[in-house]
């Protein structure tokens, strides 16, 4: 079995892709990944996916020809054959011969959470196939690639995709992480908009460096009251930079707490502080799904 965690971006969404250094963390919940061989000569994949042990997209392919022979969801059935056929074109030894193979994929947590769905399942296949995961995803999806550096490290990192890639292993324990929480937005967002968005902006290279502080200041916090005006500053500079409101203005006007976007702005994950009643807070706003630091980071 080959197992990804899930990540979460805590700093320089977007700003990210340019260069920005970004701190991630990677979360308890991730996706397995099992695999048999059979010599039979027949070229096939027979791909069973699982959502939290629950049957989602099952799959015939036909590796040698680039064919999807069956399938109860042609779009992702689609997908997995991409995927599969580059790694047909970069592996030195799978998808090579005429064995066919029974791969079983699991992920853990709902696939609305935005949690790296994609990033575990083009990590796992990678470790299978023994080829890179980065061009790999690439090639597939594109991004940043930090989702995969998580997965690969296993750890909390600081990631930096230019001029080269740089990604460092840390240890992000501050005292105040017992008072951090994660809300669920309710809903998946689509992270290509919110790229297309960033992209059809000017950027600089002050604009980079500055994120990239901010990085760096966020992991010096000694205290959730610096840590808290570090999230405002990031989330007022992105919001100025994109032109769009933030997810607290949007949301959680009166909010006594910081709230912060995790990645692609207007859904997934936000992060906040614990405060006096959070818990009904959140639910009054119609966002029951409230994580604890603990409860959801490795």
């Amino acid at each position: 079995m080959i197992f990804s965690h899930g990540k979460l971006l805590l700093t320089s969404e977007y700003v990210v892709l340019d260069g920005a250094l970004a701190l991630a963390l990677p979360t308890k919940w991730g996706q397995e990944f099992f695999v048999s061989e059979n010599p039979d000569g027949r070229s096939l994949v027979h791909w069973t996916a699982l959502h939290q042990g629950k049957p989602w997209l099952n799959a015939t392919l036909d590796y040698r020809n680039g064919t999807v022979l069956n399938t109860n969801i042609p779009g992702s059935a689609e997908f997995i054959l991409k995927v599969l056929m580059k790694i047909k074109e970069l592996s030195a030894s799978k998808l090579k011969s005429n064995t066919s193979y029974s791969i079983k994929t699991d992920l853990q947590f709902p696939a609305n959470f935005g949690l790296g769905s994609s990033s575990t399942l083009m990590n796992n296949l990678a470790q299978w196939a023994a080829v890179d995961a980065f061009r790999l995803n690439e090639s597939c999806l594109g991004g940043s690639g930090y989702d995969i550096a998580v997965a690969q490290e296993k750890s909390a990192i600081l990631y930096q995709n230019q001029p080269e890639r740089i990604i460092k292993k840390i240890d992000f324990d501050p005292d105040f992480k017992k008072d951090l929480i994660f809300i669920h937005l309710n809903q998946k967002q689509n992270s290509r908009e919110g790229i297309n968005l960033y992209r059809s902006r000017e950027k600089s290279a002050e604009l980079i460096e500055e994120f990239s502080q901010i990085t760096h200041q966020v992991l010096d916090a000694k205290s959730l009251e610096n840590f808290s005006d570090l999230m405002i500053l990031h989330e007022s500079k992105l919001s100025d930079f994109l032109g769009i409101e933030t997810v607290k203005e949007k949301h959680f006007e009166n909010c006594p707490s910081f709230v912060k976007s995790l990645g692609a702005w207007g859904g997934d994950f936000v992060m906040s502080s614990k405060f006096l009643g959070f818990e009904d807070y959140f639910r009054g706003k119609g966002f029951s799904t409230v994580f604890a630091f603990e409860d959801l980071i490795c």
